[in-house]
Parts: C-alpha cells; structure tokens; sequence
C-alpha cells in the first residue's frame, strides 16, 4: 500500500475501469465501497468476488468522500445532472473519461450549479477486453493518472493525487483540459485509429504464418470497442483530426520514396524516425 487511505467511495459503472479501481480500492486500501452499474448482474458479480462492499443506492450520495463516474463521456454527465444536487458537499466527484475539454466544461457549470464539488480525471490504464470480467486492481501498477482541476482546490487536487498513489499510480500529472485532449489525440486516439486501418488491409485475412511482433504491436489495439471509441473520436474531433493529417502526411512522404525508389530519400526518413524514437530513451 503506497498510503494509509480511508474513505467512503462510490465507483459508477462497474466496467473495465470501474471494477478495477473497485478491486485495487478494496485490495490496497481501507476505503468502503459502494457500487452503481445500470446492470444488476454486474453489481452482484461485483459484490460475490468482494469487489464492493454493497450495492449503491441514492440515500449513498450524501454520505460519499469520492465518487468516480467510470461510465462513457455522456454518460457521466448525464449522471451528474441527474443525481448532482444529491451529492453533498463533503464528496468530490471526479470523471475517469478519455476526452476532458467537452466532458470537463459540462461537468464544471453542473458542479456549480448543483453545489458538488469536481475536478476531471483519466487512468492511463486499460486492455483489450472490456467489462467488469477483464477487470483486475493491479491494472494501474505502473500506471499514470490525468488531473484536470478545472477550478478544483488544491486540496481536491491532492485527494485525488494521494488516492491514485494508494491505488498503485506511478504518477499523478496535473494539467489542463485542452492540453490534454492534444496529448492523447496523439498517444491514444491516433494508435487505435491507425490500428483499424491496418487490418482493413485484405492481406490481414492472410497473415498467418507471415506474422511476428511487429504485426502484434501495431495490430493490437484493433480490438476496439467501436461505440466508446466512436465517441471518444468525436469529442476529440479536432485535434484528433489534426493528428490524423500529421500521420498520412509522415505516410505519404514514405510512400512516395517508394514509389519514386528514392533510397536516399528514404533512408532519410527512416532515420529522422530513429533519432525521434532514440532521442527519448525509450
């Protein structure tokens, strides 16, 4: 345990984030947690494996330290218009979604108008299954947590900082909304974009007995849940796009090296790319 960590949280939506955060905060701290997921099924799957400490109801809501909404961008907002004015203020909320500009503006002008208290969030963890079954607590080992304060106290800001050390967090980063959007467009947004148009491929229907890592690495994240990442992409759509034409253009050039069997232009490229990659010590 990376701290002593006691508090009444409430996870909603009890899915690949929210079950693991369920499980790291029952397995790496003192805290007591109550669980919400449209699904009974999945509240009772979490409350069998001692994931949660009970089920969550409305009469919770003023009761709560932290509340987590790890359910879709909408969603969360949709939830927070719904229940805000139930949420007293002794209970930060706190949203664990993959776009914050759009989320983040909504969920401020709620928070003062329905009196919580808010400061955006986003676990850089996940997998390529989804549900609360791919759910594990040591997902985060390792891992980084986003802050966008968006206004919050420092005191807010710490919480959620001392809360994401307890869970097994690597670090806590602290920034802003928008720069946070131009950052993942780039690191997460792009990846799983690129992804799925490298199987679209037909030579991927063929590639069995012609594939190594390489195929492995890039292909890896097609395995997309299209309906989140649809949404995800849209929320982003600007710097995402943006991203987008950095990387055709970077393609393009390559591919015209080709075509042209321009090996000195080509090598060119290829080496500015290595001296990218190099220069970060990965």
């Amino acid at each position: 345990m990376a701290e002593d960590l006691s508090l009444r949280v409430g996870i909603v939506g009890l899915g690949l984030i929210g079950g693991s955060l369920a499980k790291a905060f029952r397995e790496y701290t003192d805290c007591t947690v109550c669980g919400f997921d449209r699904d009974p099924a999945v509240v009772q799957a979490a409350l069998d494996c001692s994931a949660i400490d009970r089920a969550g109801g409305e009469e919770d809501f003023p009761r709560l330290d932290l509340l987590f909404l790890a359910v879709y961008p909408q969603a969360a907002v949709d939830f927070a218009r719904a229940h805000g004015a139930q949420i007293g203020r002794s209970c930060l909320v706190t949203d664990t979604c993959g776009v914050k500009t759009a989320v983040c503006a909504q969920m401020t002008e709620l928070s003062r108008s329905l009196g919580f208290r808010f400061a955006g969030s986003h676990p850089m963890a996940g997998r390529e299954r989804s549900g609360f079954g791919a759910s594990e607590a040591s997902l985060f080992r390792g891992a980084s947590y986003i802050i966008t304060p968006c206004g919050a106290s420092p005191e807010d800001v710490t919480l959620l900082q001392r809360t994401a050390a307890a869970l097994g967090f690597r670090q806590s980063v602290v920034t802003t909304p928008e720069e946070h959007d131009r950052i993942i467009a780039f690191t997460s947004q792009v990846p799983h974009a690129l992804a799925c148009a490298y199987v679209m491929s037909p030579q991927c229907l063929k590639h069995n007995g012609f594939s190594a890592g390489s195929y492995r690495d890039v292909s890896r994240v097609a395995n997309i849940n299209e309906t989140l990442w649809t949404e995800l992409f849209l929320s982003n759509a600007g710097p995402l796009a943006d991203e987008l034409d950095t990387l055709i253009g970077n393609l393009s050039a390559v591919r015209d090296a080709v075509r042209a069997g321009d090996g000195e232009r080509l090598a060119a490229l290829l080496r500015r790319g290595r001296l990218v990659k190099e220069s970060l010590g990965e």
